[in-house]
C-alpha cells in the first residue's frame, strides 16, 4: 500500500531532488500534493520553483499551492547566498508551463488531512515549518489525521546558519516550536545526518550520464559553485533525506529523544536541543535520526533518478 503524502518545500537546490525522488517513487509515495514555503528564497520564487520541478518531473497532476509569505514573528531571512538568485543555481531549468492551484497551501494541508482517515497522512516539510504551525493551529482536529511528520531541519550539534542552528529551525522557530509540540510521531533528519549524506563523484558523474533532463538537472545543482564554510566540502543532499528515509528505513539509525526549540532572539535562536542521552527525563517527542548509509543512499536513488523523463 503507497504512504499518502504532502511536501512541504521551499526550492533550493535538495528540495528540487527530494521532489524528483518522490515523483520516481509513484510505485511507493502517493504524493497528494506540494505545498510551498517562504525559505531559502521568498514564496513567490519557491512557488515558481516547485512549478518549474513539476514540469521537469512531468508531473503536472500533482497540485501545487503556494504559502506562508513570512515566519510566524520573526522577519523572514533567505539563503540566495547559498541557492543562487533564483533557488535553483545550476538546474537551467524553463519557466514553468502551467500555475499553482487556487487556495492557500495551509487550508490545502486542512482539507487533504480532513479528508484521510485517522493516521492517513504523512507530511514531509522540507523547508521552515510556518505552514504546518499554522495548519495546526487553525485546525487542531486534523492531528489524529497525521501518521507521521518526517522532516528535514535542526541539528544535534553545530548549524549551519549561525552557530548553534540549522537554517529552517533558525528561520521560523516559532513554527519549530509548534510542529516538535504538536504531539505526532515526529522523525528528525537534522545536519548530523544529512552532512553525512554527500555523493562521491563517481556517482555525481554516473547522474550526469543519466541521460535524461532530469539528471541534467540534478548534475548541474550537485556541480555548481558553492561557498564555504557549510559544514561540508561536498554537496549534502539534506533534503532528499526526508524521501529516502520513507523509502529506505534501513539506511538510517537514530534514537527516540525529546527535542526543544529555542524560540529567543539570540544567539541560540532556533537551536534544537537534543536530549541524546535522556538527561531531561522528558518523554520524547521524536525520532531524531543521526547516521545514514549515505553510498547505498545515492546509489539506490541514482536507480530512481533513471526512470524520469
Amino acid at each position: 500500500m503507497r504512504e499518502a503524502i504532502v511536501i512541504d518545500t521551499d526550492p533550493g537546490q535538495d528540495d528540487a531532488v527530494a521532489l524528483l525522488l518522490a515523483f520516481a517513487s509513484a510505485d511507493r509515495l502517493e504524493l497528494k500534493a506540494i505545498t510551498t514555503v517562504a525559505g531559502n528564497v521568498p514564496v513567490a520564487q519557491t512557488t515558481t520553483n516547485a512549478l518549474r520541478i513539476r514540469d521537469l518531473g512531468g508531473r503536472g497532476d500533482i497540485p501545487v499551492h503556494r504559502g506562508a509569505e513570512q515566519p510566524l514573528v520573526v522577519a523572514l531571512e533567505t539563503a540566495e547566498f547559498v541557492c543562487g538568485p533564483d533557488g535553483l543555481a545550476g538546474a537551467d531549468l524553463p519557466a514553468p508551463a502551467s500555475e499553482a492551484a487556487p487556495g492557500h497551501a495551509v487550508q490545502a494541508i486542512v482539507d487533504l488531512c480532513r479528508a484521510a482517515p485517522d493516521d492517513g497522512i504523512t507530511l514531509c516539510p522540507l523547508g521552515p515549518l510556518t505552514n504546518l504551525a499554522l495548519a495546526f493551529r487553525l485546525a487542531p482536529d486534523i492531528l489524529p489525521k497525521v501518521r507521521r511528520i518526517v522532516l528535514m531541519g535542526g541539528a544535534i550539534g553545530l548549524g549551519n546558519i549561525t552557530p548553534a542552528a540549522e537554517f529552517n529551525a533558525y528561520v521560523d522557530p516559532h513554527a519549530a516550536a509548534v510542529v516538535f509540540g504538536c504531539g505526532r510521531p515526529i522523525v528528525m533528519l537534522g545536519l548530523g545526518v544529512t552532512l553525512q549524506a554527500v555523493a562521491s563523484h563517481d556517482q555525481i558523474a554516473r547522474i550526469g550520464r543519466l541521460g535524461n533532463a532530469a539528471g541534467k538537472a540534478v548534475h548541474g545543482m550537485l556541480t555548481r559553485p558553492r561557498p564555504g564554510g557549510l559544514g561540508s566540502d561536498g554537496h549534502p543532499m539534506h533534503d532528499p533525506c526526508v524521501i529516502a528515509y520513507l523509502l529506505w528505513p534501513e539506511l538510517f539509525e537514530g534514537r527516540d529523544c525529546f527535542v526543544a526549540v529555542e524560540t529567543g532572539d539570540g544567539p541560540l535562536r532556533g537551536r534544537t536541543t537534543i536530549d541524546w542521552n535522556g538527561r531531561l527525563k522528558r518523554a520524547p517527542n521524536a525520532h531524531v535520526v543521526a547516521t545514514v548509509k549515505a553510498h547505498e543512499l545515492f546509489e539506490r536513488m541514482i536507480e530512481r533518478l533513471a526512470t524520469l523523463p
